[in-house]
């Protein structure tokens, strides 16, 4: 922040101005127009050209399109901008006074490498040049497909046999003279082994925490937890140090539940890990499968003979209805009674998301006010196969096998004493926060997986199948959203995992249909709440899920447009429909089968998509009626996103905070991965991943106050301060913040990424690369479903 007029200093380096403030500004230079446009964001780009020109490309248009405005200087319209009391749609509302107007750089651009370049609010000459190339090229557009991360590992490593030994270690390399790595272990620190970090106090996280490094000698903060001890005849040896407080051999990160051991992986990939139930099952969907679809059409066309007037036979059918029934067989068994759950406005869930929702970033969320949490979505086949990369999707952290938050109406408590009631049964001290997603294209991988999972994988809450992904290749293989056109393969699956899964109940997330304006996501449902009429032939029964979460786009929008609430509502109001259905034929001969329900009768529904604040969330809540709701990008942008809807009210987050939160990120990821070179390396890949949307968050404290209508019509119902309830589709202007670190943290740049992640992690390895998703800086979360 400024005081008495002057300039706070940069966190980063104090010789260099992230972002020139506006006063420092002459008069000429704050009003001139804008000239120059720097790589970001494609979305801001647009917000930017509309602000500047009306138009959403900047350049000539028909004169039947030009917007027709009153003729003024360009310093009046800017001065006249601020003080109209409208919003315009697509732009995110900032006050003038943090606006940046005339060569100053662009919200995101890259912080300044020449001083007077930066005092005056100018880029640096050559990426502006760069950039002026660019624009004539065209904007870069699409997403960066093989992206490569570089290397972070020592030149030479040292030899596991002497990772954990003392220097003079009696323990030989079974390699012997063909080893390829170090086993001195002084040169190894000496000459192969990079500085000791020195931030988080120059203290090992996990040494700290747990008495004991599992990376030992290889740590970048060894030097917290090893010491010289005098031998006798003048010799000093190397030793690691422990504390009472040692957490065993430290194989596993801290805290770290599902970790699944390297044999059992290899017992996987070599198929010495028997499925059973799931080949039995598999089979039993295989035969009966096509006995079932052949009874359904032999009965449609039974009973258009019967009604046919034309009929001259008139013979009965029902012999031929009866037989096909007989050629049913029953299933070898039925599902196991599961363990009851619970979702309520209380219980806000965070999104399963394909690299961002690693564990450090959902123990981030866990600590902001997240109860309920997914694994990334992982692929069935590689899981049967014991893939070390797919399984380790699956690990958890202690604190996800805690209780969520479960706070009873006075309505429902008093209710839960009925059987019909959802609440009736649960036990909030049995249930726990995890849960994992996975997807398939097949009965047979999905249910293999799901009953491995269930044998080896012991903290999971749910086990949910993605029926949502967008992205191509998933697409292709028939998994993801791909399952949205073929209901009938889609109950099988659902069914056998049902089948398998034991006491875990098993989860579906959707989307609304594959393409735009023709959505199936009713009839989808409707199938998995009652069971599809194939299976009513037979009387088989519903599917067995306990839970739907919709999200309100199809797959051709991704994550284009805004997601449609009025269609997650019908659907909601769809569910609510059989729930009273189901409660009138209670103890009727019409009732459902138990066994083929959800162990609390009730079919739990959420809605997904576009919250982004407390006050989305309760009226999202209130309009649409779901049980709960999913975040997603929301909580990427912000994660304090859950602990604003736990207060019921926005807060405005200082950048010291937000700085905090990146710290605390940082050493769970090196509390997950390791603190050694290539644990290093992967937090501040996956640091960075996050920071490609953290980066979005525009601070309350710099937008307009106005209570009037929102940009998509809706009055706030949670800012009763005088915020404009914010958007994920609205794009910024240029802008600066209240200080130098809020506007670092503001940047589009992924080079001022990488060195907010400096700030924990030191320097970058010389071999490290980071190259964003998108080529515009936009990054669009993929395989969230």
């Amino acid at each position: 922040m400024e005081e008495n007029g002057e300039r706070a200093s940069n966190p980063v380096e104090s010789e260099q101005a992230l972002e020139p403030q506006l006063t420092s500004l002459s008069a000429d230079q704050s009003n001139l127009p804008q000239q120059i446009s720097l790589g970001g964001d494609s979305a801001v780009t647009k917000a930017e050209k509309i602000e500047q020109h009306g138009t959403t490309d900047g350049g000539e248009e028909p004169s039947s399109k030009r917007l027709k405005v009153e003729p003024s200087s360009n310093f009046e319209s800017q001065q006249e901008a601020p003080a109209r009391n409208e919003r315009q749609k697509g732009i995110t509302p900032i006050k003038a006074e943090f606006l940046v107007r005339g060569l100053g750089r662009s919200k995101g651009d890259s912080c300044a490498t020449k001083e007077a370049n930066a005092a005056n609010g100018l880029c640096d000459p050559e990426r502006t040049a760069d950039h002026r190339d660019s624009r004539k090229r065209g904007k870069p557009k699409g997403q960066n497909f093989n992206r490569d991360f570089g290397s972070s590992k020592d030149d030479i490593g040292l030899c596991q046999s002497r990772t954990h030994a003392p220097e003079f270690s009696p323990l030989e390399c079974r390699f012997g003279n063909g080893c390829k790595y170090e086993h001195d272990l002084r040169k190894y620190l000496r000459e192969w082994k990079r500085e000791d970090l020195t931030t988080f106090d120059g203290i090992c996280p996990i040494w700290k925490l747990k008495g004991k490094c599992h990376v030992g000698w290889k740590c970048r903060f060894v030097g917290s937890h090893m010491t010289e001890r005098d031998v006798g005849e003048g010799r000093k040896e190397l030793v690691l140090l422990e504390n009472e407080h040692s957490s065993g051999d430290g194989s596993s990160g801290v805290g770290i539940l599902n970790t699944v051991s390297t044999q059992a992986k290899i017992d996987l990939l070599k198929r010495r890990i028997a499925t059973p139930k799931a080949n039995e099952y598999s089979q039993w969907l295989e035969t009966n499968g096509r006995e079932i679809e052949n009874s359904f059409h032999r009965d449609l066309k039974a009973q258009s003979s019967n009604a046919d007037p034309e009929n001259e036979n008139g013979t009965d059918q029902n012999g031929d209805l009866h037989d096909s029934r007989a050629r049913y067989t029953d299933p070898p068994f039925l599902p196991s009674e599961k363990r009851r759950i619970y979702f309520g406005p209380e219980t806000p869930v965070l999104a399963p998301l394909t690299t961002q929702g690693n564990l450090p970033f959902r123990r981030l969320c866990v600590d902001l006010g997240a109860q309920l949490t997914y694994s990334e979505m992982a692929m069935s086949m590689p899981l049967v196969q014991g893939q070390k990369s797919e399984w380790a999707l699956l690990r958890a952290h202690e604190s996800e096998a805690e209780p969520p938050r479960y706070r009873p109406s006075s309505s429902s408590s008093t209710q839960s004493t009925s059987i019909s009631s959802p609440h009736f049964g649960y036990d909030n001290a049995r249930d726990l926060r995890f849960g994992a997603q996975i997807a398939a294209n097949k009965p047979a991988p999905a249910l293999k997986a799901t009953e491995i999972l269930t044998r080896l994988c012991p903290h999971l809450r749910v086990i949910d199948l993605n029926c949502g992904c967008p992205i191509d290749l998933v697409y292709r293989q028939g998994s993801g959203s791909a399952l949205l056109d073929q209901p009938a393969k889609l109950d099988k699956i659902v069914r056998g995992m049902n089948a398998v899964s034991g006491e875990i109940p098993i989860t579906v997330k959707i989307r609304m249909g594959t393409k735009d304006h023709k959505p199936t996501a009713e009839r989808l449902i409707d199938r998995l709440v009652h069971g599809g009429p194939d299976n009513a032939v037979v009387d088989n029964g519903a599917s067995g899920t306990a839970a739907i979460t919709l999200h309100g786009r199809s797959r051709q929008q991704r994550y284009t447009k805004n997601a449609d609430w009025s269609y997650i509502a019908s659907c909601a109001a769809l569910v609510e429909r059989y729930h009273a259905r189901a409660d009138l034929l209670s103890d009727t001969v019409r009732e459902p089968d138990a066994r083929t329900q959800p162990a609390s009768g009730h079919v739990y529904f959420l809605g997904n998509g576009d919250i982004y604040s407390p006050g989305a969330y309760q009226s999202a809540l209130a309009a649409s009626g779901v049980s709960s709701i999913m975040l997603a990008r929301g909580a990427l942008i912000k994660p304090w996103l859950f602990e604003e809807i736990e207060l019921g009210q926005p807060l405005d987050k200082s950048a010291s905070e937000r700085l905090a939160y990146v710290e605390r990120y940082a050493r769970y990821g090196l509390e997950t991965w390791g603190s050694d070179e290539m644990g290093v390396g992967t937090t501040r890949r996956f640091l960075l991943e996050w920071l490609s949307f953290a980066h979005r968050y525009v601070p309350l404290g710099i937008l307009e106050h106005s209570s009037g209508p929102t940009s998509s019509g809706s009055v706030s119902s949670g800012f009763s301060s005088g915020f404009p309830e914010p958007s994920l589709q609205d794009r910024p202007p240029r802008w600066h913040g209240r200080n130098e670190l809020e506007t670092l943290l503001g940047s589009e740049d992924y080079r001022d990424w990488i060195r907010i992640s400096e700030m924990f992690l030191g320097k970058a390895h010389p071999g490290f690369k980071f190259v964003p998703k998108h080529k515009s800086n936009s990054v669009e979360i993929e395989a969230e479903g």
